[in-house]
């Protein structure tokens, strides 16, 4: 008969060794891509964040490595620091939410300066209500959103530009993680009302898994019995959700809806057909993602390669207990999915590219 210490061995071991083997597979993957070096643009740039913590840092650590200088200054500061330090450029991050009320004379004041600006909205097309009224005032406008593009030159913006999101290799890479991070399936945002229905119809299937919900708004949840142990309310740093998506051996993806009236300002109905940011920072971890299916996401990753899509509930149930029972195939995919983010999608990149855009005029 196994004595405690035993028992607690093999107990411990298989969960260790497959944290080991992927972590692994996730370096040798790394070691192979070849470093590139994007070089500096000559221009100095003004950043003002939005708020978004992950975003912001990605980008201002792009900016780091990619501009001739970079400063940071909040929106309330952005006049009195650009008349200060006269960049080139004034990089502003979405405009919506922390910004004055005045926000839009304030880029005007700028711009009288002879300094180019610039905006990168990032949240669209769930808040183009807003931003309609905001574009026109920049110089150059920058959407993650494909559909939103002919949406602002229709606003009178003369030059639109669609530049997709990616994933910082500092916040999201991959990294050992301890015991209490490793989940059979994890879902880290907000209980938009589809997920909310996704993962109620779930919940029986789901109740005997190792599961993580995490985010705001849970308690929108009706099957409470089954799924309230999985809940943990609130936001998470990105540094705690990077360890998430490395401990879970899948990490579902679910878009926002776009519809107006569900936590939205988009009374045109745009409709969302780009990608979120967590499609990027999850498959820069190295872990397997199963997402539902957005129009522009083979543009960037094969579906069943680096990448796994459902088209509902029945089918991602399927779907989850097909990995979780072959788990070399779910490396496979986990593994691609890394070194496709890596190569293509980072925010060096994305930074490099919106620069040499705005410097184009």
């Amino acid at each position: 008969m196994r004595n405690l210490l035993d028992e607690g061995r093999l107990d411990g071991y298989a969960p260790g060794f497959r944290e080991g083997y992927r972590f692994g597979g996730c370096q040798a993957v790394l070691d192979d891509i070849p470093v590139e070096p994007l070089g500096r643009h000559h221009w100095r740039v003004l950043y003002i964040p939005q708020g978004f913590d992950a975003i912001d840092r990605s980008i201002m650590d792009a900016l780091e490595q990619i501009a001739a200088e970079c400063k940071v200054a909040s929106a309330a500061e952005m006049v009195a620091e650009a008349a200060t330090y006269q960049p080139d450029l004034v990089l502003v991050m979405n405009a919506l939410h922390v910004f004055p009320a005045d926000h839009a004379e304030h880029i005007q004041l700028v711009r009288q300066m002879g300094i180019r600006t610039a905006v990168w909205f990032v949240d669209d097309p769930y808040f183009t209500d807003d931003t309609a009224l905001l574009c026109r005032h920049y110089d150059d406008v920058f959407t993650h959103e494909i559909s939103a593009v002919s949406f602002y030159k229709e606003m009178g913006c003369p030059r639109v530009h669609y530049l997709p999101l990616a994933a910082s290799s500092t916040l999201y890479s991959p990294q050992k993680t301890a015991p209490k991070y490793h989940f059979d399936v994890a879902f880290i945002g907000n209980a938009f009302w589809n997920r909310v229905a996704l993962f109620d119809e779930m919940a029986t299937f789901l109740k005997h898994k190792k599961v993580l919900i995490a985010g705001g708004f849970w308690e929108r949840l009706t099957q409470k019995e089954n799924l309230n142990p999985f809940v943990r309310s609130g936001w998470i740093p990105p540094e705690e959700t990077a360890r998430y998506y490395n401990g879970s051996r899948i990490v579902i993806n679910i878009h926002r809806p776009t519809t107006v009236g569900m936590d939205n300002h988009n009374s045109r109905d745009l409709p969302g057909h780009s990608i979120n940011p967590r499609t990027y920072e999850i498959n820069a971890c190295g872990t397997l993602q199963m997402t539902d299916i957005r129009e522009g996401l083979k543009t960037y990753y094969r579906p069943g390669y680096d990448i796994e899509t459902f088209n509902d509930a029945q089918d991602l149930m399927s779907k989850i207990e097909y990995y979780l029972a072959h788990e070399e195939e779910r490396l496979q995919v986990a593994w691609r999915s890394l070194c496709t983010t890596r190569k293509y999608h980072t925010y060096p990149d994305r930074i490099r590219r919106l620069l040499d855009t705005s410097s184009s005029y």
